[in-house]
Order: C-alpha cells, then structure tokens, then sequence
C-alpha cells in the first residue's frame, strides 16, 4: 500500500514539470520561427516595398488630378456620367493617349475630339494613367525604345499600314475626311506610343487592333514605318503636303498648264500690235 502511494505521487510530481518543459519547447520553437520569419522578411521586402510606396504615391496623385479636372464629366468614382463615359476597365494606355495628345479635357464637345496642346506634364499624365489602371485593369501603356524602333522591320510594317491603315490616314500618313463630321487625323505630329495605343485601344471610329491581329511587333513595326515615311526626305523635292497625285496635278495644271497659256496669250498680243 506504501509503494503504490509514493508511486502515484511521484507521478503526480513528474506530470506538471513535464508539462511546463513542453510548454517551453513550444514557446522556444515558435521564438525561433518568428526571429527566422523576420529575418526574412528585412532581407526580401524593402526592394518590394520601395517599388509599392512608389506606386501608390502616384496613384494617390493621379487620384487627386482625376478629382480636379476628370470627375465633372467621368464621375467621382470613374464611373461615368451623361457627359462622359465610364473609364473603369480603359487601361493605362487609353488615358495616355487621350490625355497627351490635349483631347482631353474636351475643350468643347463636338463630333469628334481634337488633338491640342496637352494640359498636363509627362508626370502627371503617367499618374492619371496609373490611378486609371487601379480601376478594373484595362490596356497598359507600351514601352517602345529607340533600339525597338531601330530593330523594326520596315517592309513588314509597311504591309501591315496599307492594309490596315492607309484607307483611313492616307498613304502618306496625311489624314483624310470620314462620315458626318468625323476625320482620320494626321499622323504627322503621333508619338510611337501614341500610334500603338491607337492601335489598341480604338479611339473616336477608329477600330481596335488587337495583339491577336497585329501582334506586338507587327505594331512597332507600323509606328517605325510611319515615322520612316514622316521623316525621310522626299527625293522629288517638296512634298506638297504628302497627299499624293491631286495636289501634284494640281500644282501642275495651275503653273504648267496655266504658265504655258499665259505666254501663248502674251504672244498672241505682242503678234495682234
């Protein structure tokens, strides 16, 4: 009876310090997992993070310009309003087009918005953009370089513009005249960006070109060939506007033609005297 006493108590000794080791255990594991975490944590978030305050610093920029100068037509919350469309889902690439070729803010509304000096900086239009792009995604604005540019093959790109886009621009690049009002604009003064974006984003009549008709090479292609054709000089002499063979004729019937008639006249006087 003794023995089976001092066994139970012993046991009853053992149990709570038992309990307090694996208690000890535990919290040193868990010390341990939460110093390892951390130290992970100083080692791969500060490029991270850097990037992230950046980002959010111009969306909460882009933000405040959207609310000064955007919100009366588009809405507080983007989402549109009788004087302005819905830009939830537009992308990036669709504000910097709109907003660097000064088409908006819409000076006036009419059939079709027209290219003006843009009233914001390269700045504050890359801010509108991302804040843009934080509401449902959309087109991103493309990154062409000068070594794109370069890399580009012309011929490809001149297929691609007289079959797609010289009925509209004009061979040349020179723009031409659509239905009730509207225009194909000129080419003469579109960034290679701006090109792009048009392509992908479709704005006014213009359809949208997506990568699954002209991919992204086939497109840089194109803005390399348009401002190949802009650039280069004419070996003709003066280019008379770029708008092909009707001005030419022209010019040739008014000082050939018309040249030529003025001397047979003074002749046919200076005979008649």
């Amino acid at each position: 009876m003794r023995g089976r006493l001092v066994t139970r108590t012993s046991r009853r000794s053992r149990g709570p310090a038992s309990a307090r080791r694996r208690r000890r255990s535990s919290t040193l594991v868990l010390s341990l997992a939460l110093m390892a975490t951390g130290v992970l944590w100083s080692v791969l978030a500060p490029s991270g993070s850097a990037a992230d305050s950046t980002d959010n610093a111009a969306v909460k920029a882009g933000r405040a310009l959207y609310l000064q100068g955007c919100s009366t037509c588009h809405g507080l919350n983007a989402a549109g309003t009788v004087s302005g469309p819905s830009l939830i889902g537009v992308g990036s690439a669709a504000v910097d087009f709109q907003v660097s070729t000064g088409r908006m803010p819409l000076a006036h509304p009419g059939a079709q918005a027209e290219a003006k000096e843009p009233s914001y900086s390269e700045t504050q239009i890359d801010q509108l953009a991302a804040y843009i792009q934080t509401l449902g995604g959309g087109t991103t604005k493309p990154e062409i370089s000068k070594d794109d540019l370069a890399d580009a093959d012309l011929t490809y790109g001149g297929e691609l513009y007289r079959a797609n886009c010289q009925q509209c621009h004009q061979a040349a690049g020179q723009g031409a005249p659509l239905t009730y009002g509207k225009y194909a604009p000129a080419l003469t003064n579109a960034t290679p960006e701006q090109i792009v974006e048009a392509m992908r984003v479709g704005p006014e009549s213009m359809p949208v070109f997506g990568s699954g008709q002209i991919d992204d090479e086939g497109a840089k292609a194109i803005a390399a060939y348009i401002l190949m054709n802009r650039d280069t000089p004419s070996p003709g002499g003066h280019k008379l506007g770029g708008y092909g063979p009707v001005p030419e004729g022209l010019l040739a019937w008014l000082i050939g033609i018309g040249g030529l008639l003025g001397v047979c006249l003074w002749i046919g006087a200076r005979q008649k005297v």
